[in-house]
Parts: C-alpha cells; sequence; structure tokens
C-alpha cells in the first residue's frame, strides 16, 4: 500500500478524503491517481490535464524526491512509500 498525502485545500473539493488515512495499491504515480480518482472521481482533473502530465501547478513527491516524469507519472512506487501530491495556490 502507498500512502498518500494531499494539499489540505483539496478537501474542500473532496471532503469524502478529508479525515481519513488515503492509502492506495499502485505501482506509479498514475495508478495512483487512477485509485485516486475512483475513491474521489474528479480529483485526477485537479492534478493531471487532458494529456495525463501533471499539471504545472501541482507537484509530487516519493518521500523527500520530486518525481521525475512529469509527463507520463511513470515514476514507481513500492509499498510502503509515501506520495504527496501539492497543488500551489495563486493569487497574491
Amino acid at each position: 500500500m502507498i500512502d498518500v498525502v494531499l494539499t489540505r485545500h483539496l478537501f474542500a473539493f473532496f471532503p469524502a478524503l478529508e479525515g481519513q488515512q488515503i492509502c492506495v495499491e499502485a505501482a506509479t504515480v498514475a495508478e495512483a491517481v487512477a485509485a485516486l480518482e475512483a475513491m474521489a472521481p474528479g480529483i485526477a482533473h485537479y492534478l493531471i490535464d487532458e494529456t495525463g502530465r501533471l499539471r504545472p501547478h501541482v507537484n509530487a513527491f516519493i518521500g523527500n524526491a520530486m518525481i521525475r516524469d512529469r509527463r507520463r507519472l511513470t515514476d514507481p512506487l513500492a509499498p510502503g512509500d509515501k506520495l504527496s501530491i501539492l497543488q500551489s495556490l495563486s493569487g497574491g
């Protein structure tokens, strides 16, 4: 299982995820996003664009390392990994 940590403000749009430990079965970041989409329909739209690429304002980390493949999300995940998905806020 992969532990997933999301930026706090995403819970406003996906309240079903708030207050629970988010764990998914996934071998890649793309599979983790698909698993999140199954749990909270619409979240993939916030994270990836229509081509499957991570949106510019979204960063993802496996442990403390930023993922390398923002285009296809093929970075491998291993059981026990922590995937952090951070969506920055814009404005001033």
